[in-house]
């Protein structure tokens, strides 16, 4: 954030708008060649320690839950490849999950974890028995 207030996001838009200005409006590209796209530091995501992911785990409502949270933290599944999954996605003999079509439609595999095998059969499980 800037002594104005505003935050990278805001100014590279006023910068793009800029830059359209002088190069389209104004025909003058030489005028745009100093305005400059302001990056915003990435910082590392916050790691949960492995107590704080056993009470998130366990405070989910039910296997399903479980099932997905798992595969989120676990596998570093986004939300809408774990809406997509199949059972055939899961490679039980590798240890692995296929993603197909995941972000950028590209096709990708994710490491399955003995703990999360788990929790996505006792999801399983707990499908079938309801029917």
């Amino acid at each position: 954030q800037t002594e104005s207030g505003m935050r990278p996001p805001g100014i590279n838009s006023s910068v793009s708008a800029l830059r359209f200005f002088f190069t389209v409006t104004l025909d003058r590209p030489d005028l745009s060649r100093r305005l400059a796209i302001v990056h915003q530091p990435r910082k590392l995501p916050l790691v949960l320690s492995v107590e704080e992911v056993a009470r998130l785990l366990e405070a989910a409502p039910g296997p399903k839950y479980k099932a997905a949270l798992g595969t989120a933290y676990g596998a570093g599944l986004r939300v809408s490849e774990i809406v997509a999954l199949k059972v055939t996605d899961i490679d039980s003999t590798r240890m692995l999950i296929r993603v197909e079509q995941g972000k950028g439609r590209k096709d990708r595999h994710a490491m399955l974890s003995p703990q999360l095998l788990n929790l996505l059969r006792a999801w399983w499980r707990e499908g079938k028995r309801r029917g």
